[in-house]
């Protein structure tokens, strides 16, 4: 293990407060465009502090487009992905991880394999599928997927399964435990970090999502936040600072959501990345 001096430790400190600050740039100047006018926004020098705050931006910008069911469909599709992920992607890792029969290895590869296919590859036939079987312009090829395992996710979980000590497996068996009772009883609950990991992961990716649902969304009435973002931009380009209120609408739970989980998402992936 390297020891770190005093000063050296100051100034990693201040660089990643640098680093930090610069990364948070981008959402500081829209967060104070958002309460600005139009004029505002170009103003030469630029004015990062304007009084008074324009608040009444954010309720003009969700009244121009239908903000509430877009937000509505966005927490459908985001919440059941989140539990479809979890519970497959679990369950499909402790049959490679906690449960020992012939073939777990060259599936665990094939697993892999499947993470360096472009999305742009599969996107074709993926949706030639979901076509036959009349799943367009419905929630379910945005929903279904998540219920039949994610290779990456199911990497990690597989990772943090293997840090579990055996003898707790191998004590529910001998009296009388079945792999799906210590699946359920002892391995995930043990396993909170890399449930949650996944969970804010999954969310994450679902409430960003725009490729997805441009694809197999046609009524506007099934629209995301994501497409609803991009028609209001199309819609009313000019008006940028309504563009920057709805947009930290848009980004609001996905900062809540990484805020509460943040601590549970780096120990969950340095645990699950972890183990060889």
């Amino acid at each position: 293990m390297i020891r770190l001096s005093p000063a050296a430790k100051f100034a990693a400190y201040v660089l990643l407060a640098a680093l930090s600050a610069l990364m948070l740039l981008p959402f500081a100047w829209m967060l104070l465009s958002s309460v600005k006018t139009n004029s505002q926004l170009f103003t030469t020098p630029i004015r990062w502090w304007v009084w008074p705050l324009h608040l009444d931006n954010y309720a003009r910008a969700l009244g121009l487009i239908p903000f509430w069911s877009e937000l509505g469909n966005t927490a459908l599709i985001s919440v059941l992905t989140v539990i479809g992920t979890v519970l497959s992607s679990s369950f499909t890792a402790y049959g490679l991880a906690r449960v020992h029969w012939a073939g777990r290895r060259p599936l665990l590869g094939v697993l892999i394999v499947t993470m360096l296919l472009p999305t742009v590859v599969t996107l074709v036939p993926t949706y030639v599928i979901f076509r036959d079987l009349g799943w367009v312009n419905t929630y379910l090829p945005l929903i279904v997927p998540a219920f039949l395992g994610t290779p990456y996710y199911v990497f990690l979980f597989r990772q943090f399964f293997l840090r579990i000590p055996e003898s707790m497996s191998e004590a529910a068996r001998i009296d009388g435990a079945s792999e799906l009772w210590i699946y359920a009883r002892i391995i995930m609950p043990v396993s909170r970090p890399v449930v949650a990991a996944v969970a804010v992961l999954a969310f994450v990716q679902s409430w960003t999502d725009y490729l997805g649902p441009l694809i197999y969304l046609n009524n506007q009435s099934q629209w995301t936040l994501s497409l609803g973002l991009t028609a209001f931009l199309t819609k009313y380009s000019v008006e940028w600072n309504y563009m920057m209120a709805a947009s930290v609408v848009f980004t609001l739970p996905l900062v809540i959501v990484f805020f509460v989980g943040n601590k549970y998402i780096l120990s969950g992936i340095s645990f699950a990345t972890d183990v060889g």
